[in-house]
């Protein structure tokens, strides 16, 4: 598994934004000039990360000396001070300190600056569509950003970013820039790390690349080491994927000393969720039991970060293989939590980035037309000069070109909506559709191949559904349809997946369910439906559904072939009567309970007298 972005964010907002050079030279004891205070300042911004404890002995005496500074000045310090709040994970108090700069300063490189923090800390409470709408207006504004830092800033915030949405060759291009630009090249560590992991994500490179050694000189250079670990990071989770684990833990505690030093939460706990892994594949499972306790103790607790559900899978490993049955499936729990948030998070991400995208499109779109309406009110005043017939002629023909563009923007609207909605949901029930529902199948049932826990999946067939058409027509059959998913779904549990496969025919899969469940819940299912109550335009149409059951434990953890056992079972239930619910190939069932209807041999197709035919 790949590691999370969020913690090469983290690395962002704590060492990206100003990462210079550590002067080393102590504050001077007697009390300073007007110019020594901004001297002060000068240097607090510069090492507030290559030698942080300083920074905030001089960030303490500046606040109090602030009187002294410039107005232009006291609003760095302010930005200084609300970097740090971000820096201590105090977002909320954070936001309204970089807006008022953002707003109030009037300094263009400040302004740079606090939105680049700003959309850092959106990231963090997950309004990634706030963050990538600012992120865009950052970029926007690069090409008349001056200052070489505030550059930095924007550039590297962008390659973070993007790299975070999946947008790996995008970010690749903006770390690439900072590399191209001359007047960055303090920054040349920052750049290769930006650009080398969202290589390594996008698996355009290899972890034992000889670039990472590059890059990692070029941080030690820049005296840069949380860029150079970042690096190292990505070569030990290559190789621990490559079988290397001995390698890896060389690498890793080499440096886990001089990484918890930093006090970054984040990285510390992507060194320790490396280690658990590496000493998992080593075998050694009390220091994998050990690191994978220091990620969870280490991890921001209400991220949805990937080191945490690593951590709890390593867990997981550990006590299932020491033969801890109870703890082993309660790690198990928090595992599937953790890794379904993380994944959800990562949706969400890309989600939002292709949302903003959208609407960046339209945006142009919507301006182009604006540009087109201008340039027909500017033909309209010189048309007028002329005569009446002829600005009559080019007036409608201008006015037609604007109704085609509103007509088109309209259709291409309600064609990205309507897209959306076919793409996950069946539009006469609002189940899932048939390849959403494939999709979804497939991922829950590697989740539960993994932990070896039991599945199934059920087929239903509503019986005689055709005479229903024929009879009452195809309005009444959706009708029905309708009823007979609406009691289906009061026996689903939160976890199972509903979806039409189509016409009459539909399934339910069941995860982290036995045989012998299924068949009671199927059972319960077919008793729903032929109970549904009758109302409205469909009152007089009595339903049944027969049912086919498959379970891995007999078909195993393959979709293909659960769909062919359970179809196997559903035929079976219809050449045995309908109306029933038949498990697996050699055909067990639950018989039904035949309800009571009126004797009417004379009873059309779908009517309640029709309910005992086979």
């Amino acid at each position: 598994m790949v590691r999370s972005g969020r913690h090469c964010r983290n690395l962002l907002l704590a060492a990206c934004l100003l990462p210079g050079l550590w002067m080393g030279a102590a504050v001077a004891a007697t009390p300073p000039s007007v110019e020594g205070t901004e001297e002060m300042l000068d240097r607090a911004d510069r090492i507030k990360t290559s030698n942080h404890d300083e920074f905030l002995k001089l960030l303490g005496e500046l606040d109090q000396r602030k009187n002294e500074l410039t107005l232009a000045r006291q609003w760095r310090l302010r930005y200084l001070d609300a970097w740090q709040t971000a820096y201590e994970g105090r977002y909320e108090q954070a936001k309204p300190q970089l807006t008022e700069v953002i707003n109030l300063s009037g300094d263009a490189t400040l302004q740079v600056r606090a939105t680049a923090t700003l959309v850092n800390i959106l990231g963090y409470g997950r309004r990634y569509e706030d963050a990538f709408t600012r992120l865009n207006m950052l970029i926007d504004q690069l090409p008349t950003v001056k200052d070489t830092e505030a550059r930095y800033q924007a550039l590297g915030e962008a390659a973070q970013f993007l790299a975070m949405a999946g947008q790996y060759d995008l970010a690749s291009g903006y770390a690439q820039q900072i590399l191209d630009d001359p007047a960055l090249r303090d920054h040349t560590c920052q750049g290769m790390s930006f650009k080398l992991h969202a290589l390594y994500r996008n698996g355009d490179i290899k972890g034992t690349d000889p670039g990472f050694d590059r890059g990692i000189d070029a941080c030690l250079a820049n005296k840069q080491e949380l860029f150079g670990n970042e690096m190292r990071a990505d070569r030990a989770d290559y190789a621990i994927k490559q079988g290397r684990a001995d390698e890896a833990l060389a690498l890793l505690q080499s440096h886990y000393d001089e990484v918890r030093a930093y006090r970054y939460p984040a990285l510390i706990a992507s060194f320790d969720t490396l280690l658990a892994r590496a000493y998992w594949e080593r075998g050694d499972l009390a220091q994998a039991r050990k690191y994978a306790n220091a990620t969870l103790d280490d991890s921001v607790r209400d991220e949805y970060a990937q080191s945490r559900s690593q951590a709890y899978q390593v867990l997981y490993n550990v006590e299932n293989r020491l033969g801890n049955v109870q703890a082993a499936l309660d790690y198990h729990e928090k595992y599937m939590d953790a890794d379904k948030g993380y994944l959800t998070d990562v949706t969400a991400r890309a989600l939002a980035y292709q949302t903003v995208r959208q609407q960046l499109l339209a945006n142009k779109v919507q301006v182009d037309a604006l540009n087109k309406q201008n340039e027909i009110l500017q033909l309209q005043r010189k048309l007028d000069r002329k005569e009446m017939e002829t600005s009559r002629l080019y007036i409608a023909l201008l006015l037609t070109i604007v109704a085609s563009i509103a007509f088109w923007l309209l259709r291409t609207k309600r064609s990205q909506l309507r897209f959306k909605r076919l793409a996950t949901r069946d539009s006469l029930t609002g189940v899932h559709s048939r390849q959403h529902f494939v999709d979804e199948v497939e991922v829950a049932l590697r989740v539960s191949a993994r932990s070896t826990r039991d599945a199934c999946l059920v087929l239903l067939d509503l019986d005689h559904f055709k005479d229903v058409n024929d009879t009452h027509g195809h309005v009444i059959g959706d009708l029905v349809l309708k009823r007979a998913v609406a009691a289906c779904q009061h026996h689903l549990r939160r976890h199972d997946i509903f979806g039409r496969l189509g016409g009459e025919e539909f399934a339910v899969f069941m995860p982290d369910c036995s045989a012998s469940q299924a068949r009671e819940r199927a059972e319960r299912i077919r008793q729903a439906i032929a109970a549904a109550p009758l109302w409205g335009e469909t009152r007089h149409v009595i339903i049944s559904a027969s049912f086919g059951v498959a379970s891995t434990d007999r078909s195993g953890y393959d979709l293909h072939q659960l769909m062919i056992d359970a179809d196997n079972a559903l035929y079976q239930a219809k050449r045995d009567g309908r109306n029933r619910v038949v498990y697996g190939q050699l055909g067990d069932f639950i018989a039904p309970i035949e309800p009571t209807a009126p004797a009417n041999d004379n009873a059309p197709m779908g009517s309640a007298a029709s309910v005992n035919r086979p």
